[in-house]
C-alpha cells in the first residue's frame, strides 16, 4: 500500500497557484539581476545599431551594393515605399540596376528597442529621389528589425516603409502652357 501512495501524487485546492506563484518568484529574482547588471552593454547594442542605420542610409545614397548585401540576413523580407514585398536578392538586384535612386534620406525621430537579440528600429525619414525613372520625393516612417546573430554581429532581417499623409506634389512643377485667347466678340 506505500507504494502505491507513493506513486500518487495529492493536489489541495490552492496548492497549484501556491507553486505558480513561488515559481514566478523565483524566475522574476533571478531574472532582476540580469536585467539591471547590464545596461552598458544595452547602451552598447544601441549604439551599434545606431551606426548600422548610418551605414545603411550611407549605402543606399550611394548605391553601395556590396555594403547592402553586409547589412542584410539572408533570410531578409521587406515592404518597400512602394508597397512591394522584397527580399534579399531583389532588393540588390534593384540597387544593382539603379531601379531605385535615392538622392535625399534624412532620418529624424531614431528610436531603437532593444528585445533581447532583436533591435527594433523607428524613424521618420524625407526622402527624394527617383524609382523606376519617375521622380519621387516624400516623408515615410521606417521600421528596421536587427537580429545580433551567433557571431555577435547585427544584420537586418525585415523592413518597412509608410508614407506619411498624402503623396506631395512633384519637387518642380513645369508652366502649363497656356490655351490661345478665345477671340473677343464685339458686344
Amino acid at each position: 500500500m506505500a507504494q502505491l501512495d507513493s506513486q500518487h501524487r495529492v493536489f489541495r485546492p490552492g496548492a497549484g497557484f501556491a507553486a505558480l506563484a513561488s515559481l514566478a518568484a523565483i524566475l522574476l529574482v533571478s531574472a532582476a539581476p540580469a536585467r539591471g547588471q547590464h545596461p552598458r552593454r544595452n547602451d552598447q547594442f544601441k549604439h551599434q545599431v545606431e551606426q548600422l542605420e548610418q551605414a545603411w542610409r550611407s549605402a543606399e545614397l550611394n548605391g553601395d551594393v556590396d555594403a547592402m548585401g553586409k547589412l542584410l540576413s539572408d533570410d531578409f523580407v521587406g515592404i518597400n515605399m512602394s508597397g512591394q514585398v522584397v527580399t534579399k536578392m531583389q532588393l540588390l538586384d534593384r540597387m544593382r540596376r539603379r531601379r531605385t535612386v535615392l538622392t535625399r534620406l534624412d532620418l529624424d525621430d531614431v528610436h531603437v528597442k532593444l528585445i533581447g537579440r532583436t533591435a527594433i528600429v523607428t524613424s521618420l525619414a524625407n526622402v527624394e529621389g527617383a524609382n523606376e525613372g519617375v521622380a519621387m520625393h516624400g516623408t515615410f516612417r521606417y521600421t528596421r528589425v536587427y537580429l545580433r546573430v551567433a557571431s555577435g554581429a547585427w544584420q537586418i532581417t525585415n523592413y518597412e516603409a509608410t508614407r506619411v499623409g498624402p503623396p506631395p506634389p512633384p519637387p518642380e512643377r513645369r508652366p502649363s502652357v497656356a490655351a490661345p485667347a478665345a477671340p473677343a466678340v464685339p458686344e
